[in-house]
């Protein structure tokens, strides 16, 4: 599979782009306005720029890899030759079956079609397609050019073959393919996300403050990053759409996000991305101060 289409240039799609680029494919770029393909481009270029700093790869490799990436507004031109399609768009199902239908419709009959969703059924995604079998879950993590591990997600049609070839591809990519089934919120967001729930509880009823939870978690359980910190690098409207889908998928009320959660992202806090969660962040700086919300 050299020629890959991957729709959606936000952070986990400028990502997947970067990763297939680098590893010698030739990358279709797609999202809906081209100055945000633009960034993206800018992002990548950002990115392997680190890359060349660290001496993984050289000032010539970074130009090679820019070069194997094309942007597309246009989907059905974007997909026309794709060997595997990896769809990294907002993690919303109407969008996904949306796009599905349509990719399933411009691609080529033999083209892989992979979804990078943290939580959707991929059973779901594939049934609006007429190739089922050749629907899978490509779950990257973020930042992708960095974290080893893909969920390779099963869904109820997906054929070994399909499941196979994803697993060597993504090892290929020197990724960690981990093969696992279709349920809600897969392995990893299914434990992941009851955590950072259960981190928002304990500031939503005044157990601790936001640094002593997250300090708790780092020093206490060897955690990179505390809970409400990784919840704001993720998103916290993200973190929202998928325990949402948890508390759907199961119909068990421990999945039942915090009422905090929600009020913050209805006010349009979202984390990192809006500059303001349980942290605040501002350009530049590295410092990581708590949201004079949660301040004592």
């Amino acid at each position: 599979m050299k020629n890959i289409a991957v729709i959606g240039s936000g952070t986990m799609g400028n990502g997947i782009a970067h990763v297939f680029a680098q590893y010698n494919c030739r990358v279709s770029l797609i999202d809906i306005r081209q100055d945000l393909l633009d960034q993206a481009v800018i992002t990548i270029s950002k990115n392997l720029d680190r890359q060349v700093g660290k001496e993984f790869i050289t000032a010539e490799d970074k130009v090679n890899i820019l070069s194997r990436i094309t942007t597309f507004t246009d989907l059905e031109t974007g997909v026309k030759e794709a060997d595997l399609v990896v769809e990294a768009a907002t993690e919303n199902l109407e969008v996904k079956l949306d796009l599905f239908r349509k990719i399933d419709q411009f691609s080529p009959q033999s083209a892989i079609l992979a979804s990078n969703t943290s939580s959707i059924s991929i059973t779901r995604i594939a049934a609006v397609t007429k190739r089922p079998s050749q629907v899978v879950g490509m779950h990257f993590m973020n930042p992708v050019p960095v974290m080893k591990l893909v969920e390779v997600i099963r869904g109820y049609a997906t054929s070994d073959e399909v499941t196979q070839q994803i697993m060597q591809l993504a090892t290929k990519l020197s990724k960690e393919p981990v093969e696992v089934n279709d349920y809600p919120g897969f392995v990893a967001n299914r434990i992941l996300m009851p955590m950072i729930n259960e981190a928002i509880f304990s500031l939503f009823e005044g157990v601790a403050g936001v640094h002593e939870i997250d300090t708790v978690m780092k020093l206490g359980m060897a955690h990179p990053m505390g809970p409400l910190q990784l919840a704001d690098f993720i998103g916290l409207d993200v973190c929202l759409s998928i325990l949402r889908v948890l508390h759907d998928g199961f119909g068990n009320p421990k999945y039942a996000p915090c009422p905090l959660l929600v009020n913050m992202v209805e006010a349009g806090v979202k984390g990192m991305k809006t500059g303001e969660g349980f942290y605040t962040y501002s350009k530049g700086s590295k410092d990581l101060i708590v949201s004079s919300r949660f301040a004592k």
